[in-house]
């Protein structure tokens, strides 16, 4: 099959997942926090890696199989070429990686994907790494990252070196050096990857969902073996590309539809992210029938546990941050023009200017007199003359159970409790970093995460600081 049609099919299925997020479609919605594996090499989609990291102090523990099953294996000769067609083939393949990340910028992992006797290929040992060099959240990431897979072994049958496959099973027609073609080199695979993520649609009807687009290049198995016939049909040049989508199911639950590219295969997967454990099915080499071992479709399972040291706990995902309303409204006042012989303007009010801020992230000018009254718009109207009418933007905790109670908030994996009485702030000094049960949660501009202090809108002007790490009760 000619590269640029292997392109263009990748390019039409990640427009079909684009368009069921365009068109609402109730697929996954996924932030930034949110996170899938791959089958081998840690976090990502099946086997093209995305800009994404695990989680701080987390640990992950994940399985991978699928089946391989053709009538006849193709016989080759030593430039690669096929010359005969052998025996069946049919075998469960196994894989298996450890995950952990640290900072929510690194992580590295160990996998193993094929422990044996020499006789039938030996062990299958790697590890892998990931470095989040730009980290946007819900915007464009950009990573880097190494994997590296040890050789298969034959023992004294054959005199040549061989290479791992893509697949993760030793097969000993891939050697390092066949006649008259190109190195295939495969134990070292270096590759760089961006990741956008984009918000799903908000609507009554729809479920949260969010959707990201992942685009990259590898070397090593992303690219060796392309001028094999046996092995590869099309030359990619080592370009990756895969999308996603994410969809919120629940509390702390998401449904992940993922497709993909690797330089060879066009691949599809789902994945069921329980509050930490993980359960997906895929199918890999979608436009394949059954040419051969590495020409023809593969349908397996995975499963994942993760663990998170931060929380103590299983790790929860979550989708990206809902942007609040930021515009605040208030009704006109009440006539103040009186009809008499002859028009008297008033003189206004007198008090000392303020600015309240809102939840929404914008400040409110009001005038506050020596009586504390609280005077609004432009003729300085009392806000009590105008209630329930008056209305300020934003969502408040002052009602929340959770906050009547005095009882411990999330945001990132970290628990914070209440600290000292609260306060006024200033909009210019503060940023909104995430939301609780619908109330927007702000912390310092100047703050560096992991954060320290968080701050709670309780009512317009008002807010009560949070603190990690003091003692409080979770709900």
């Amino acid at each position: 099959m000619p590269a640029i049609f292997r392109l263009r099919l990748a390019a039409l299925a990640l427009a079909g997942l684009g368009s069921l997020a365009g068109l609402g479609f109730p697929a996954p919605q996924a932030a930034a926090q949110s996170v899938t594996n791959t089958l081998r090499y840690g976090t990502g989609l099946l086997d093209v890696p995305t800009a994404k990291v695990a989680p701080h102090l987390s640990l992950t523990g994940a399985y991978s199989g699928f089946g391989i099953s053709v009538a006849n294996r193709i016989v080759l000769d030593r430039s690669g070429r096929e010359i005969a067609k052998g025996e069946a083939y049919d075998k469960w393949v196994s894989d298996g990686a450890i995950t952990f990340g640290l900072f929510d910028r690194i992580e590295l992992g160990a996998t193993i994907q094929h422990y044996d006797d020499p006789a039938n290929g030996g062990n299958l040992l790697g590890g892998f790494g990931r470095v989040l060099l730009l980290s946007q959240g819900k915007g464009f990431n950009v990573a880097v990252g190494a994997r590296y897979v040890s050789s298969p072994s034959f023992g004294d049958q054959y005199p040549d070196e061989f290479q791992p496959n893509r697949f993760g099973y030793p097969d000993s027609r891939v050697v390092k050096n066949p006649s008259g073609r190109a190195e295939f080199s495969a134990n070292f695979t270096p590759y760089a990857v961006a990741t956008f993520h984009l918000p799903g649609l908000e609507a009554s009807f729809l479920p949260e969902y969010d959707f990201s687009l992942t685009a990259g290049w590898g070397g090593g198995m992303f690219g060796a073996g392309s001028d094999l016939d046996f092995y590869g049909a099309s030359d990619a040049a080592g370009l990756l590309a895969g999308a996603a989508l994410h969809l919120s199911i629940g509390d702390g639950k998401l449904l992940h539809l993922m497709g993909e590219f690797n330089g060879f295969d066009l691949n599809t997967g789902v994945e069921l992210d329980w509050g930490g454990v993980r359960v997906g099915a895929f199918v890999l080499g979608m436009e394949y029938a059954d040419q051969s071992m590495f020409r023809s479709r593969k349908i397996g399972l995975t499963g994942s546990v993760a663990f998170c040291g931060g929380d103590g706990g299983l790790c929860k995902p979550s989708l990206s941050d809902r942007p609040a309303p930021d515009t605040v409204t208030l009704p006109a006042p009440p006539p103040d023009t009186v009809f008499v012989d002859r028009t008297v303007e008033p003189p206004l009010p007198t008090g000392t200017p303020a600015a309240i801020c809102l939840s929404t992230g914008a400040a409110v000018q009001v005038v506050v007199t020596p009586q504390l009254d609280t005077l609004v718009g432009p003729n300085r109207v009392s806000i009590r003359n105008l209630r329930p009418g008056i209305v300020f933007a934003g969502v408040y905790a002052e009602e929340r159970t959770w906050f009547v109670d005095d009882e411990a908030i999330e945001l990132e994996r970290r628990a914070f409790s209440k600290s000292g009485n609260p306060r006024s702030l200033n909009c210019n000094d503060i940023m909104r970093v995430g939301e609780y049960e619908g109330v927007p949660l702000f912390a310092e501009r100047s703050a560096e995460r992991p954060l320290e202090m968080i701050f709670v809108p309780v009512r317009p002007g008002v807010w009560q600081a949070y603190e990690y790490g003091l003692q409080g009760t979770r709900g």
